[in-house]
């Protein structure tokens, strides 16, 4: 395990929801990527909001983006311009902000949030993450598998991103109410394991309440990987069904900046190199995570 605590980096929050709020155009699945479109300047704007709130790694928007959701939601002839878009907007706010910030491209779940029940086949992930990391490959630094529920869901999008022989990082959706499981009920420390012989850099959970995610950096601090985690705001996610809209997520009201950067001090005491936010986590409450780090040194 990694033992130097000096090294913490700092992940962005949530573009989706932040989007939500600073949007008012009415909420649909393909949210964050309509927002592209529709109003490029916001989504830039929120990118510019996490780097100066110290964020050192921005992740793009193209989270709804899959050719999946597209064809389910949408309309498939959107991939390129979201992509273009998204790209733009991520590498605009760093040309603006002048500081040394890395983009991540997103491999996200290609059918739907925390249900691992809807990942597709094996030949289908490879083929849809090969063709998001193409896109995406000349405008990152580094790639993050995120949200992932299920561990052949997280192998495939590994293998995909592994190819383009840039750094990959991949985060795990756990339950919320055990930590030690992902979302499909497998083990993390297992999944952790797969994609670490696969060659990820870091290991992480996030889309997760932050009580989960603290169980979570427990069973990762035993395994020799480095690796953190950005927790989501959410009460809960079970209301939310392949094609919903977020809507239906009531937010808690207890993680404010100050209680959200308890929690992922925590995180770092346990040996985590990586924290950030995740749903429902802004701009603010990145630089209150700034702030508590500094204060450590």
């Amino acid at each position: 395990m990694m033992s130097d605590r000096e090294n913490v980096v700092l992940l962005d929050g949530g573009m989706g929801q932040e989007l939500r709020k600073r949007s008012s155009r009415p909420v649909s699945p393909l949210w964050s990527a309509q927002v592209m479109l529709d109003e490029p300047h916001l989504v830039t704007a929120a990118h510019r909001d996490f780097i100066e709130a110290c964020a050192q790694v921005i992740k793009l928007n193209t989270y709804s983006a899959t050719p999946i959701r597209l064809a389910r939601d949408g309309d498939p002839s959107m991939f390129e311009p979201l992509y273009a878009a998204a790209l733009g907007a991520a590498h605009q706010a760093r040309e603006e902000s002048d500081r040394a910030v890395r983009i991540a491209g997103c491999l996200p779940p290609l059918v739907a949030s925390y249900h691992a029940d809807s990942v597709p086949d094996d030949a289908t992930c490879l083929r849809d993450y090969r063709r998001i990391v193409e896109r995406q490959v000349d405008g990152v630094d580094l790639f993050v598998c995120e949200t992932m529920s299920l561990i052949r869901e997280a192998r495939a999008a590994t293998i995909a991103a592994m190819e383009s022989q840039r750094p990959v990082w991949v985060a795990f959706a756990v339950d919320d109410s055990d930590g030690a499981r992902l979302r499909s009920g497998e083990s993390l420390a297992d999944a952790a394991r797969e994609v670490a012989v696969l060659g990820a850099e870091r290991i992480m959970v996030n889309c997760s309440v932050p009580e989960a995610v603290t169980t979570a950096m427990g069973e990762l601090a035993t395994l020799n990987v480095p690796f953190g985690g950005y927790a989501n705001g959410f009460i809960s996610v079970a209301p939310l069904q392949p094609g919903g809209t977020v809507d239906k997520l009531a937010s808690r009201t207890d993680l404010d900046p100050a209680a959200y950067a308890e929690h992922a001090i925590k995180w770092v005491e346990q040996g985590a190199t990586a924290i950030g936010g995740c749903c429902e986590v802004g701009p603010a409450h990145i630089a209150a995570l700034a702030k508590r780090l500094s204060e450590r040194g």
